[in-house]
């Protein structure tokens, strides 16, 4: 038999084998898993689930156990909380007025700086420690513009023009819930903070601020 037909006939043989064996096969085999790691990190992912003992990426977690303490049938890698975790509490469905005077996110729109004026509220306590922070951060955020004293006179100011001072007209009187919005997006030439500042930190600013509305 020439070479030619004794490559081809080989070649049918094993085709033959091949379709024999795939039949047989479960439907939903996904076969042969090559490089496994690529579906089964070997560093521990959080909701990994492989179970088979037999298997080099077994759940072996010590820390992850199912609910009879044992890690025959570990669910996955997550960990429960450490003690005295404070879970995120569930907002949906709190009124939007009720939402902002409870939680630090901020979830007014920019628009809207009337609103914010008057339903938000100051959730941070004023203390000395507080005052005094709000004090450093005002220091280091806003004194280029609005001066040390709020009064509309920063270095910046002396070529930006129209920065106000906290302690005349009507800026007196602006309320914490407006300084908030307004430290948070912007308004006129001032720009927006609300990257640079968290939500924190921004009502501590306004606990400050109010200090310099009260200035002679």
């Amino acid at each position: 038999m020439k070479a030619p037909m004794k490559n081809l006939l080989s070649i049918l043989a094993v085709g033959t084998a091949l379709l024999a064996t795939s039949c047989g096969r479960d439907s939903q085999s996904t076969g042969t898993e090559y490089a496994p790691q690529m579906y089964n990190a070997v560093g521990y992912e959080p909701f990994n689930q492989v179970t088979d003992t037999n298997s080099e990426f077994y759940n072996s977690n010590p820390y992850n156990l199912n609910e009879s303490g044992s890690r025959a049938k570990a669910t996955s890698n997550m960990r429960p909380p450490v003690a005295g975790t404070i879970a995120r509490k569930m907002y949906a469905g709190t009124p939007r007025t009720e939402l902002a005077s409870q939680i630090y996110v901020y979830n007014i729109p920019a628009d809207s700086l009337d609103l914010a004026s008057r339903i938000l509220k100051n959730p941070i306590p004023l203390t000395p420690a507080v005052l005094e922070e709000g004090k450093v951060l005002y220091g280091r955020y806003c004194t280029p513009c609005h001066g040390a004293e709020g009064k509309g006179n920063g270095k910046v100011a002396e070529q930006y023009k129209g920065v106000p001072a906290y302690n005349q007209g009507n800026y007196r009187n602006l309320t914490g819930g407006h300084i908030f919005h307004v430290i948070t997006y912007g308004k006129g030439r001032m720009w927006p903070h609300g990257t640079q500042v968290n939500p924190d930190e921004r009502w501590k600013i306004v606990h400050y601020v109010a200090t310099l509305q009260k200035q002679s």
